[in-house]
């Protein structure tokens, strides 16, 4: 199918939301476990990603993986949930405290009162690799008997591991929109707060490299053989990573506080893998976002690029960029260091943005040396700058035209 997104929607304006506080947030991923050590590797422009091995990839790639997710245990009761996805649930959910503030929000409002929200494009498919992988591959005699769908590879997993793992019964669900479900686990959860179906709500993403998603991306050309280099000339594609982030959402906001102010969501309706090329279905993203927050384009101090590193993706957002904003938006890309955690990647950058915002913090585009002189956005690069920021934007595109555009700053 190939149409644009509707005039009448794009020029539409929303009414303003009531923001909802950020109470708690954390992420891991190839940086490290936690939020210091990512402002950190953002000050220092560090690189997350390492070359794949023969034994991992058939084929040249750049990952982002976590390493430390091979000594996780999963508590007793819940082993039936082991995979490496639900292993690097358990690890994020224990940084900067984020457990604990889900306690405290539980026994506040109820176990009924608080929702779950997160999103995922691969769940546990890797355990379901190595389970076939030790049959056909390793001669194991039938499936191994830890084959199990529902609770690791079926999307719902992440969900019921994590309900069970912070005892909560609140309204759940799990979101699969490609690279945007992750970021559209804000809006989900913004609505259900308005809808009073919940007090609280924790929302995120959460995924793990696999073969299946590296050999895909490799068969459509879109897998880089060097680290990812967004916004660069001569992009080659994106480096994949493995991430978790998570934030702790409330109904209700003080001067002050850290709060999700706006989000707009769209459908290029254009290609279930390319882009629209003037970016259509992204500049009414953005522009919902602000709307639904009530702000002008010069009110947003930075935007984090969706940025993969594929030529498509980057001209295409561009393109969007450029309609919605302008040439003079400071901008970055920031996959260059996480890698492009799928799923996961729309929490991951909005907890990075966060952090940009807590920190002052402006970072540059890992990797990129020079940049592609046919985009108009020139994205920061080479070393980080410090500086205030009250409102930070944050692209999310997915496969299929899936758009989502946050906007969390100072109320």
């Amino acid at each position: 199918m190939n149409c644009r997104p509707n005039a009448t929607l794009s020029n539409r304006r929303l009414m303003p939301i009531a923001p909802v506080r950020i109470r708690a947030y954390t992420l891991t991923t190839a940086l490290g476990h936690g939020c210091a050590s990512h402002t950190a590797a953002l000050m220092q422009q560090r690189c997350g990603l390492r070359l794949s091995t023969r034994d991992e990839l058939p084929v040249p790639a750049w990952i982002g993986e976590i390493p430390a997710l091979d000594d996780v245990r999963l508590p007793p009761a819940l082993t039936n949930f082991d995979c490496r996805n639900n292993r690097l649930a358990e690890l994020a959910l224990h940084g900067d405290g984020f457990f604990d503030a889900v306690n405290a929000a539980r026994h506040q409002y109820g176990a009924t009162r608080v929702g779950l929200f997160l999103g995922t494009s691969t769940s546990g498919v890797r355990h379901t690799e190595d389970r076939y992988r030790d049959h056909f591959e390793r001669g194991t005699a039938g499936l191994a008997a830890d084959l199990r769908f529902d609770s690791t590879h079926a999307y719902r997993s992440i969900a019921d591991y994590c309900r069970q793992r912070l005892e909560l019964h609140g309204p759940a669900s799990v979101i699969s929109t490609a690279c945007s479900s992750g970021a559209k686990t804000f809006a989900a959860a913004h609505r259900a707060l308005t809808a009073g179906l919940c007090d609280a709500a924790i929302v995120g993403g959460v995924d793990t490299l696999c073969i299946t998603t590296l050999l895909g991306f490799h068969a459509l050309g879109l897998l880089s053989p060097q680290p990812c280099t967004p916004w660069g000339l001569h992009r080659a594609g994106i480096s994949i990573g493995e991430g978790a982030a998570f934030a702790l959402l409330e109904r209700g906001a003080d001067r002050g506080d850290l709060a999700l102010l706006g989000y707009g969501e769209s459908s290029d309706a254009y290609h279930i893998t390319t882009p629209h090329p003037d970016g259509a279905g992204a500049a009414l993203a953005m522009r919902a976002a602000l709307s639904s927050a009530g702000l002008a384009p010069a009110e947003i101090d930075y935007i984090n690029l969706h940025g993969t590193g594929t030529p498509a993706n980057d001209l295409s957002e561009d393109r969007a960029v450029f309609t919605v904003f302008g040439r003079d938006i400071a901008a970055s890309a920031t996959k260059g260091g996480t890698g492009h955690t799928l799923g996961a990647a729309g929490a991951v950058e909005a907890i990075v943005a966060l952090l940009c915002i807590r920190d002052s913090l402006l970072p540059g585009t890992v990797n990129t040396v020079t940049l592609d002189p046919a985009l108009t956005i020139k994205p920061l690069q080479i070393s980080h700058t410090n500086q205030p920021l009250a409102r930070v934007l944050s692209n999310s595109f997915g496969f299929a035209g899936n758009n989502c555009a946050l906007i969390v700053g100072r109320v």
